[in-house]
């Protein structure tokens, strides 16, 4: 496990990791830091215009680099929230615990659905058939967020509130 005043937030798309790592850092007083806020800064463009532009692999470029240099300085207290593809390179697993406590916000596919169906921001549910979409992804990237993780919160059926107080619940007893 990495540094104990950090926490990673991992997920899929739509599992809350903005909105809860948000509340969370405030109440435990940590700093919160976005992945994907990084890299659009960065570029100076939106997630959505990256991938358009210049595709799914460059973005993954950026956000392994991205963990790289957050790993090598040495964020300290911390709440960290990833994209959800960010698993999907071994690397970027290695990286995550060397930065702090990886809690994976797990969610099934409905809930994730519901939560992402009208948001037109996400370039990965661009189809037809956004559930299938999910669903297809989540078998694929499931085991490696479990992998990836030092804990798993299941978020179905939990109020934004709720997975707030367990990701404190997690951080205190890391500490």
């Amino acid at each position: 496990m990495g540094n104990g005043n950090n926490i990673c937030l991992i997920g899929y798309m739509g599992s809350g990791k903005s909105t809860v790592g948000r509340l969370a850092a405030k109440r435990l007083g940590l700093s919160f830091a976005d992945t994907d806020e990084f890299i659009e800064g960065r570029e100076k463009r939106s997630i959505p215009d990256i991938f358009e532009k210049d595709g799914e692999s460059f973005f993954r470029r950026l956000e392994t680099g991205l963990l790289k240099e957050l790993a090598r300085d040495g964020l300290e207290n911390t709440l960290l929230s990833t994209g959800g593809g960010i698993i999907l390179a071994e690397e970027n697993r290695t990286e995550l615990k060397s930065i702090g406590t990886v809690i994976y916000l797990r969610a099934e596919a409905d809930t994730l659905y519901e939560r992402v169906r009208n948001d037109t921001g996400r370039p990965l549910l661009n189809t037809a058939d956004v559930r299938g979409r999910i669903a297809g992804m989540l078998k694929i990237r499931a085991p490696l967020y479990e992998a990836a993780s030092d804990h798993i919160i299941d978020t179905d059926g939990l109020s934004v509130e709720q997975t707030v107080s367990a990701v404190e619940e997690i951080f205190k007893t890391a500490q």
